[in-house]
């Protein structure tokens, strides 16, 4: 998680939401991704997205079984979908998202009976800090644009 977290404050740096995220299989980075939807003016360039992208490449499969996906927070529901059809084995996710979270802060698909994949979860690792990050962020963008309207 900490590699992520790293991740993540390079998404900071660049302007976007600080959250990173990265693959493992078999104790090995396969995959590393942060967020980056502005810089690559793409809608779907989550960090779950571009580090599930990265390890399919890496493995040169688009099923990544027995992979974990480690993310700073909770996974909204488009890379909730991502992780469903990559067949990831283990999530293992840090802060709550109580606006976007698809396992359980808004709602839950990774309980959803009729879907044909589900995975291991483990929420709040390290969530402080992936938290912190994230309020730090947007403080920050509420006092610039205070001040800019000055």
């Amino acid at each position: 998680m900490q590699v992520a977290l790293d991740l993540a404050r390079e998404a900071e740096a660049c302007g976007e939401v600080p959250v990173g995220a990265i693959v493992v299989v078999a104790g090995e980075i396969v995959g590393r991704g942060y967020n980056q939807p502005i810089l690559s003016r793409d809608p779907t360039a989550h960090a779950e997205i571009v580090a599930l992208r990265d390890a399919a490449r890496t493995l040169s499969n688009y099923r990544l079984p027995g992979a974990t996906l480690y993310v700073t927070v909770e996974p909204c529901v488009m890379c909730a979908g991502a992780i469903f059809h990559a067949r990831v084995a283990r999530l293992v996710y840090g802060a709550r998202e109580y606006k976007t979270g698809a396992h359980g802060s808004v709602l839950d698909l990774f309980t959803e009976p009729r879907l044909n994949h589900h995975c291991q979860i483990a929420g709040g690792v390290l969530a402080g800090e992936s938290a912190a990050l994230l309020s730090g962020f947007f403080e920050l963008r509420r006092a610039q644009r205070t001040v800019s309207r000055a």
